[in-house]
């Protein structure tokens, strides 16, 4: 059985690892890192990175749930209350997808290793995305409950709202040109789209 007192350094190492793999893959990309990378940027040895993640793929998993987790929590922290909750959850969403467009990671990956992120779209969802979904149920159906928001299965508008996030998300830029030159004016367009969408 483990103990109390050795859950805590498990916990940094597996903090550590994450950092580590996080500035490898920003680097040279998924496809390029090695756990003998990982181990050698975070100090550790190759047998310390086993005994918390069996492979590449696992770690990085991890790595994604945490990084998307956290980047949709510092949105969603900035929530302002004193709005309707259509403007509340739609200011939300489009802050979310914008943050996620320009994250460091997500735009390495996309660049050199989109097929990582094919299943995720194409396939099945991943952790992170059941994460997202599950807060955004919850927020809906907090907001039904005090009769600010259109009726309907939370989940069911969930995933029709991340759904369409997924577009402005990943294929914003090929509706770029010279009539509208700034990703900016289509998450604008986005958070009006869920506005509408969730108005009673």
């Amino acid at each position: 059985m483990t103990s109390e007192r050795n859950k805590v350094p498990m916990a940094e190492t597996a903090d550590r690892l994450l950092a580590a793999a996080r500035a490898c893959v920003i680097d040279v990309g998924w496809r390029r890192t090695t756990l003998t990378d990982v181990a050698n940027r975070a100090g550790v040895s190759r047998m310390t990175v086993y005994r918390t993640y069996a492979d590449m793929e696992t770690l990085f998993a991890d790595l994604m749930t945490r990084e998307w987790a956290d980047v949709v929590a510092a949105v969603v922290t900035t929530d302002d209350s004193t709005a309707s909750w259509p403007d509340r959850i739609a200011d939300r969403v489009a802050g979310s997808v914008t943050a996620l467009r320009e994250n460091p990671l997500l735009r390495r990956m996309v660049d050199l290793d989109p097929e990582w992120l094919q299943p995720y779209l194409l396939e099945r969802r991943g952790r992170s995305q059941d994460a997202v979904l599950d807060l955004l149920a919850g927020r809906i159906a907090e907001a039904q409950a005090e009769g600010g928001l259109r009726e309907g299965d939370p989940a069911l508008l969930a995933r029709t709202i991340v759904l369409a996030a997924h577009g402005f998300l990943f294929s914003a830029h090929t509706m770029t040109d010279d009539t509208t030159p700034h990703l900016e004016a289509l998450d604008q367009e986005l958070a009006e789209l869920v506005r509408r969408y969730l108005t009673p």
